[in-house]
Parts: C-alpha cells; structure tokens; sequence
C-alpha cells in the first residue's frame, strides 16, 4: 500500500466526520452546537487577528516551555532511577505519591507560591515529567546485559555508559513518553490559562463561553485539536528519524509522518 494511498484513507475519515457532523447540526438547529461551515470561516479570522501574536504565541510557547524543561527534568531523573537500585529506594516512594497528584488541583498551591500570572508554567511542567520519568525508568532498566558487559570490559566513563549505551537503549520509551507528555502539556496549559491567566487559547476560551460566543468558543476548541494532532505529527516525524537505527523503525522512518 503506498503513502498516498494511507494518506487518502485517513483523510476520507476525517472528512466523513466533518461531513456528519455538519448534517447532524443542521437537522438539531440547536445554538450550543454551530455547524463546522460556521466555525470554520470564525477559527480563521481569529488566527490571522491580533489573537495570534497576543494569545496563541505567548499558550502555546509556554507549552512548549514547560514540556522541554519537563523532558530534560524526566529523562536524567529517569535514567539514574533506572540505573540505581539506592536511588530508586529513595525517591521512588516520593515520586510514586506526587505523580498520583492530579495537576489541576495543585493550581491553588502554584497561584500561592509564584502569583496567579506565573503559576502556568510550573503547573505545565509538574503534569507533564511523570510520563517522561517512568517511561525513561523503564527503558533504563531494560539495556541488553551484553551491552552492559562490554562498557565495562572496554572501561567507559559514566558519561559513555550513559549518552552512548543507556540513552539510546532508551529512546524507544523516552519517546512514548514524550509523546504522552506533549498531549499532557496541552491539556494543562489550557487549565491554567482558565483559572487566572491574561492571555493564552485558555483565557480566551473561558471569554467566549462567559459571552455566549459559541461560535469563537468551539473555534477555540478546534484550534487546541489542531495544535494538538500537529505537534504529535512533528514529534512522530522526529522519533522516526531518531530511531531509523532500529530494525522496527527503518521501515517507517522510510515514510512521511502523518500523526497516526
């Protein structure tokens, strides 16, 4: 099956979708559920209004802030859990309680601690280092015993051992977990934008729902799905390329990510 012919199923899914979904609001009429005819001519007028440089630059930079700090914090904690049994039995407990924390409840605590126009992006970054954490501990612990064998045989340093052996035996989970922690980012961004932000895709959605602006509100809504599906797709593109070394990914690295 060729890329084009992947690529043209998939979109016929989505525009069957669409296509559904347009004739179920037309037969409701019901206001809470515009048609997408009607959202999406609103969703372009406010990408290319002031909304983008004010609002959409400053959410999702601070996304994607938050998720890079997030990955660095996740992936050296995750290796030295994931190589240290002392370690592990130390903060394994700790961190076992704090990622049972939902994030969104911990906004009072942020809003308290670094002011009500600071707190997102500590927020974004305690939701989003959990799944990079315990996907890099996983994949520490699981380097081939020969592999392991031969760094010492050949003596390397702990920085050998550990960017040239235990990273890259652990790109496969690292990046399951990024990608976990990227649609984690999303979502927490937009939380913290509805509770006490002056700007961001959040703000201005809790704006058009207080002013009934249902057709802003759902233009919002699909802009956080695109942005979503758009970075995922970036990220797959990245991870395939990372991992063309690998026998199960030289196939699809051959192809052009497309976020599925």
């Amino acid at each position: 099956m060729s890329a084009l012919t992947r690529l043209t199923q998939r979109w016929a899914v989505f525009v069957l979708a669409v296509a559904a979904w347009e004739l179920a609001t037309r037969i409701a009429g019901d206001l809470f559920f515009p048609p997408p005819s009607e959202i999406a001519p609103t969703m372009v007028d406010l990408w290319f209004s002031s909304a983008f440089g004010d609002h959409i630059v400053p959410g999702v930079g601070r996304m994607l802030l938050g998720w890079a700090l997030a990955a660095v914090i996740g992936v050296a904690l995750g290796i030295l859990l994931g190589r240290s049994a002392r370690a592990m039995a130390y903060l394994g407990p700790l961190f076992n309680f704090l990622r049972s924390i939902p994030p969104p409840l911990l906004v009072p605590f942020f809003v308290a601690s670094v002011g009500v126009t600071n707190m997102q992006l500590p927020t974004i970054v305690f939701g989003a280092v959990w799944p990079v954490l315990l996907n890099t501990v996983d994949g520490a612990r699981g380097v081939d015993a020969t592999k392991a064998e031969t760094a010492r045989v050949f003596r390397l340093t702990a920085a050998q051992w550990t960017l040239g052996v235990v990273l890259p035996a652990a790109l496969p989970k690292v990046f399951a977990g990024l990608r976990l922690s990227l649609s984690i980012s999303l979502i927490v961004m937009v939380i913290s934008e509805l509770v006490g932000a002056v700007n961001g895709i959040g703000y201005l959605l809790a704006l058009a729902q207080q002013s009934f602006a249902l057709p802003e509100m759902w233009a919002w809504i699909l802009t956080l799905g695109i942005l979503g599906y758009l970075f995922n797709t970036l990220l797959l593109a990245a991870e395939r390329r990372a991992l063309a070394w690998q026998p199960r990914h030289t196939l699809e690295a051959q192809t052009t990510a497309t976020g599925g």
